[in-house]
């Protein structure tokens, strides 16, 4: 809000991205816009806006993952195993630590 108690609307910088995607593709963004009564560029904003947060947390994790192996925070392979299986026997094993 501005000192006046006025709200400031500033648009974002924004840059125009081009995709050829398929037709039963887009013919979903546009269903999709139609009901959720916003633009196609919103919708696909939303998607991509998504996307990219998944792949930044997957690498993230992909990151601490390796970090811990390189700690030797791992489980043996064979205990891991040897629990899978116990898990549909009546005494299942503790879970590998």
């Amino acid at each position: 809000m501005s000192r006046m108690g006025e709200k400031r609307h500033t648009k974002a910088k924004s840059r125009v991205l081009t995709a050829h995607v398929p037709i039963l593709l887009a013919d979903q963004v546009d269903e999709l816009a139609e009901r959720l009564e916003r633009s196609r560029g919103w919708i696909v904003k939303q998607a991509l806006s998504t996307w990219i947060a998944q792949e930044e947390e997957r690498n993230r994790l992909i990151y601490e993952a390796l970090a811990d192996v390189d700690a030797g925070n791992v489980i043996d392979h064979e205990a891991v195993q040897a629990w899978a299986d116990s898990l549909s026997t009546n005494d299942p094993l503790p879970l590998p630590r």
